[in-house]
């Protein structure tokens, strides 16, 4: 009766297997997520070439799915004399990883200590905080595998899914009652030369527990909102009917029909800071599907400008810059600034692409009134000001110092505070007042200092800005030598 038993399971497998139609689409395979233990027999029950296929078979049905979190987790726990955990659920997060990892496995032998090896499973499925779905899948020989039944019925309590692949020879009374049930697409016997019979019917049935049965907010505005979901359906076989409203119903509720290849959609023309309700339910003749849904409150409507920031003060400029850019909703900017109390008011337009703008000429340590106007595509029109002072003027140069050198040499330095100049004129006498000579240079704006030769003691040393304008307010120092020091005064 079980050799029975064990041929029309095998035969079933076969007859499903080649009623399946196209493989999974990989939108289905990328908007799964859960986590898939591998539950390894590695005894010495089963031979190096078994041990070897079924790592193969492995390898290929786990290849087309995206890894880690938010997709998919897989870890790999060998069973033998004692449990080898290979790798756990958050190690791997490419396939290219993974791959390489189930490569280097490597066959324990040794005894076929399931029990023991069941309750790291338990562990590892049951103490995760993931609120996703689990999978155990046990890939036996089916030998010996103990009592297993007291631990499996815990796993099933606790959420997890059990999924077994046996290699014909295993106990088919243990494994049926370990299995959560549908047996039909859960259980499964196979020669294992003919393993691969059985591995999309396997992978729907691993899809069918982990695919994300909801509708996911991915864009949110005051005015719209972007729903993605896993697609059930091809563009052949049925349709999805959406519909959503207010949680107030304040406006009649819309309806709308989608292709059979859509997984996703935007409402458009929402109300701001307000709940709605969406509903989204496939139609197809071959079987029901649930109405999945989702509760979503659209964001405060923001109008520009909300925000007004100033920076890159100077003594004669300010940066002025608003918030958020909103160029499909506004038509332009009006930019008006005036010095307090009573400055004269200038005006910049600028384009709706636009949202900072450099004011310059303006007065040193003045309190400036800045007003920024948005005009809106409906005629609306809003305005947000700001008040920014500029800094104090400093002198153009600073710190004026000769230091003695050797030689009646000495060096001359200074600091600049303006970064508009176009250079510096130093002139300087040589000599008492009776017998003086003047010299004079021009330095380019990058200088700070200079080397002056054969400059006597009493000499006197100027250096003075020079504008585009002319020269500016110049700063001067004698060099006096101490007599109690070598130091110039």
């Amino acid at each position: 009766m079980q050799g029975f038993l064990l041929r029309c399971v095998f035969f079933c497998a076969m007859l499903q297997r080649s009623n399946t139609q196209s493989a999974v689409p990989a939108t289905v395979l990328n908007c799964s997520e859960g986590d898939i233990l591998l539950l390894l027999d590695s005894s010495g029950s089963l031979s190096n070439y078994e041990f070897s296929r079924l790592l193969l078979f492995t390898t290929e049905l786990l290849r087309p799915f995206s890894l880690g979190r938010g997709h998919v987790r897989v870890g790999l726990l060998q069973v033998g004399t004692k449990p080898n955990l290979e790798f756990s659920l958050d190690v791997h997060k490419s396939q290219e990883s993974l791959q390489k990892a189930l490569r280097r496995v490597s066959h324990l032998q040794g005894d076929t200590n399931t029990v023991e090896a069941l309750r790291v499973a338990q562990r590892l499925l049951t103490e995760t905080e993931e609120s996703v779905p689990k999978i155990l899948l046990w890939l036996t020989d089916g030998v010996q595998p103990g009592d297993v039944d007291k631990p499996m019925t815990e796993l099933k309590a606790q959420g997890v899914s059990v999924l077994i692949v046996s290699t014909v020879h295993g106990d088919y009374g243990v494994l049926q009652r370990a299995v959560t049930r549908p047996l039909e697409s859960h259980l499964y016997f196979v020669d294992i030369d003919n393993i691969d019979i059985i591995t999309e019917n396997l992978r729907e049935a691993i899809i069918k527990i982990i695919r994300a049965e909801q509708l996911r907010i991915v864009r949110l505005t005051s005015h719209s909102v972007v729903l993605q979901w896993c697609p059930v359906l091809r563009a052949d076989s049925g349709y999805y009917e959406l519909w959503y409203n207010s949680v107030l119903r304040t406006d009649p509720e819309t309806r709308l029909t989608l292709s059979g290849d859509s997984s996703s959609v935007e409402l458009t023309n929402l109300r701001p800071d307000t709940t709605y309700t969406a509903y989204l339910h496939p139609e197809a003749n071959q079987k029901p599907f649930n109405t999945l849904s989702v509760n979503f409150t659209t964001l405060p409507d923001v109008l520009s400008p909300a925000v007004v920031s100033v920076s890159d003060s100077g003594p004669h400029q300010i940066r002025v810059s608003w918030g958020p850019l909103q160029p499909a909703r506004v038509q332009r900017y009006t930019v008006e600034y005036g010095a307090i109390p009573s400055g004269r008011v200038q005006t910049v337009i600028l384009p709706s692409q636009r949202n900072s703008t450099l004011l310059t000429g303006l007065e040193s340590g003045t309190q400036y009134l800045v007003t920024i106007s948005a005009l809106h595509m409906n005629g609306k029109e809003i305005v947000m000001s700001v008040r920014a002072c500029t800094q104090e003027a400093l002198p153009a140069l600073a710190k004026l110092q000769l230091t003695p050198l050797e030689h009646q040499e000495v060096q001359v330095v200074w600091q600049a505070h303006q970064d508009d100049l176009i250079g510096y004129w130093l002139n300087w006498k040589r000599g008492n007042s009776h017998r003086s000579s003047s010299s004079s240079i021009y330095l380019p704006p990058h200088s700070r200092s200079t080397r002056l030769t054969h400059l006597p003691p009493n000499s006197r040393v100027c250096v003075s800005p020079v504008y585009s304008s002319g020269l500016g307010d110049g700063l001067c120092c004698t060099a006096e030598r101490h007599t109690d020091s070598s130091q110039w005064g």
